[in-house]
């Protein structure tokens, strides 16, 4: 195993103390996804915290290679690749703007262009992946997902604005690929799949709401508004705990990650009963 040696000097400027941290090779990476259950051929939608690994060595591209042999040629992996600072002020997605501003960030936000716009709080697994070799990235500006592999047209193709979770959007489209959902040092919370029970549930106080991004339109910068359903995922974390109550869901370790792995269609087919029978109105 590999291993990183250093010296710390103490702040008291007492002797310096010296400690020593396992490294995370691609090996091991590797194992630990197979040992999981991932194989070749398997659509897989990926949420992932480097920091919460370790020490990787290689870092996110690391991670990527992994994931990538796992599933081989045949497979296909799906990222978030969320550009959320793309949304109105007024949403609170600027808090360090003063309210005076706003206006101005309206008017000067770049139009989001899925080759170079940074992820927002995506991680930096996500953050490379968006522009690793023949990788696709859908093109809505605020809510993108990034797909590698034999599905990656198909679930990136058509994102629309107002369709950021549903029927039709990579989330729906991989409901209907029967893919799977890995966990890689994240909770529930970070799991996007719930978004589109979100979209099929009916429970009192759903409703829409209006939504502002940057984008281009015949080769201009426009502030274009558009309705879609408004989703918190304040109860996402409630919902998994609920959900490996009653469903098979693989865990293992790599590093200090916990993994998750699941059928998607189960997810949402649980998360959707549950939230039809627990959401109610306050």
């Amino acid at each position: 195993m590999c291993t990183m040696e250093a010296l710390r000097n103490r702040k008291t400027g007492q002797e310096e103390t010296e400690y020593r941290m396992n490294v995370i090779t691609k090996k091991e990476l590797a194992d630990a996804l197979r040992e999981l259950g991932i194989r070749s051929g398997q659509t897989l939608m990926v949420h992932t915290s480097l920091g919460k690994i370790g020490y990787v060595c290689g870092g996110a591209q690391t991670v990527i290679e992994a994931l990538i042999e796992a599933v081989g040629p045949e497979g296909t992996l799906m990222m978030p690749t969320q550009s959320w600072k793309n949304l109105d002020p007024e949403d609170g997605v600027h808090p360090e703007a003063e309210e005076k501003d706003w206006q101005t960030i309206r008017d000067c936000w770049p139009a989001y262009d899925k080759r170079i716009t940074p992820t927002n709080t995506m991680g930096a697994v996500a953050e490379m992946f968006r522009s690793w070799p023949g990788t696709i990235r859908s093109d809505h500006p605020a809510r993108s997902v990034a797909a590698w592999g034999k599905h990656a047209e198909y679930l990136t193709a058509d994102h629309d604005l107002s369709n950021i979770f549903g029927e039709g959007s990579p989330i729906g489209k991989l409901y209907e690929l029967d893919g799977l959902v890995l966990l890689i040092g994240v909770g529930y919370d970070k799991n996007t799949s719930l978004h589109l029970a979100d979209v099929r549930a009916e429970y009192p106080g759903k409703h829409s709401c209006i939504e502002h991004s940057a984008v281009t339109e015949a080769g201009r910068r426009v502030w274009k508004t558009y309705e879609t359903l408004f989703v918190d995922g304040e109860d996402f974390r409630e919902i998994g705990d609920a959900y490996e109550k009653k469903h098979a869901v693989r865990h293992g370790m790599i590093g200090n990650a916990q993994l998750r792995l699941m059928r998607q269609r189960e997810l949402v087919d649980f998360a959707v009963a549950w939230m039809e029978k627990n959401r109610v109105e306050s």
